[in-house]
């Protein structure tokens, strides 16, 4: 496994599990978030982020973090898995105020250049919303993508803990 590709709504632990999977399988990991942001929390322009996701799923070996679904078919095609974190609304805002709260002022790693975490209502609104139309976009492509590819949906910390308990260490 050379290629994964992880999608959710936001907060539901893909940077984390990216980071996870890329230690775990000595494969280097890609955040979409310094892909659509190009610092200053100014977003690239549309067609420069699709060429840089796209570019970025050229390369041979990835655990690919990020929805961005202008790329999403892209990497698909090119990827082993495809993991979708479809957690639970609670959590993800949960997890999303708390890296408001840690990271509040700093730039996150898995962040584009100089872009301080903050509280945003607007994405919080987004947070929110994500149940209603992204995440069951999200199991539309999951579902779509099934017979072609390996994909898995987890649905909780401990089937998190328990997929990464399947894989190999290096």
């Amino acid at each position: 496994m050379q290629r994964i590709m992880i999608i959710g709504g936001p907060g539901s632990g893909k940077s984390t599990l990216a980071r996870a999977l890329g230690a775990q399988l000595d494969l280097p990991v890609v955040h979409m978030d310094p892909i659509y942001w190009q610092g200053d929390w100014v977003e690239r322009a549309k067609p420069q982020v699709l060429e840089m996701a796209q570019a970025a799923a050229d390369a041979p070996a990835w655990v690919f973090d990020g929805n961005h679904s202008r790329s999403m078919d892209y990497r698909a095609e090119r990827a082993d898995l495809i993991l979708l974190l479809d957690m639970p609304r609670t959590l993800r805002i949960r997890r999303v105020l708390w890296r408001s709260a840690r990271y509040y002022g700093r730039t996150r790693p898995d962040m584009g250049p100089n872009c301080p975490e903050r509280f945003d209502w607007a994405f919080l609104k987004f947070c929110w919303s994500y149940d209603r139309d992204g995440r069951l976009r999200a199991l539309r492509f999951v579902e779509r993508w099934s017979g072609r590819r390996a994909t898995q949906v987890l649905r909780s910390r401990s089937e998190v803990a328990a997929f990464l308990r399947t894989l190999p260490a290096t």
